[in-house]
């Protein structure tokens, strides 16, 4: 299942306190970068994760966000360096537009 339209635009519409954004499909999903930077993405069922380097990985466990982690049939467990948003995230686009500044400093 691929992003809709309105999803991507739920996504720019929560971070509009970044700045300029570009979008890029991928893989069922879209990135979206500030800067020529990927800070987020959209997965193919809706989820919005934050990317997280340096300290924001602590920063987000802290605040209840949950790591992406996966596994393929056969494989072990991986991760990718991005947490989902919590539902009060979801709720508050100027609070999470400040967290996606924040790691974009980190990018």
């Amino acid at each position: 299942m691929a992003v809709t339209d309105a999803e991507i635009e739920r996504a720019l519409e929560l971070f509009e306190g970044v700045g300029d954004m570009t979008t890029r499909k991928m893989f069922g999903g879209v990135g979206i970068y500030a800067e020529g930077r990927i800070f987020s993405v959209v997965m193919s069922d809706g989820t919005i994760r934050l990317k997280g380097v340096g300290p924001m990985p602590d920063r987000y466990d802290t605040l209840g966000m949950q790591k992406w982690i996966y596994q393929r049939p056969g494989q072990k467990q991986s991760s990718m360096p991005y947490w989902s948003l919590t539902d009060d995230q979801l709720d508050d686009p100027e609070a999470t537009s400040a967290l996606a500044r924040e790691a974009l400093t980190h990018l």
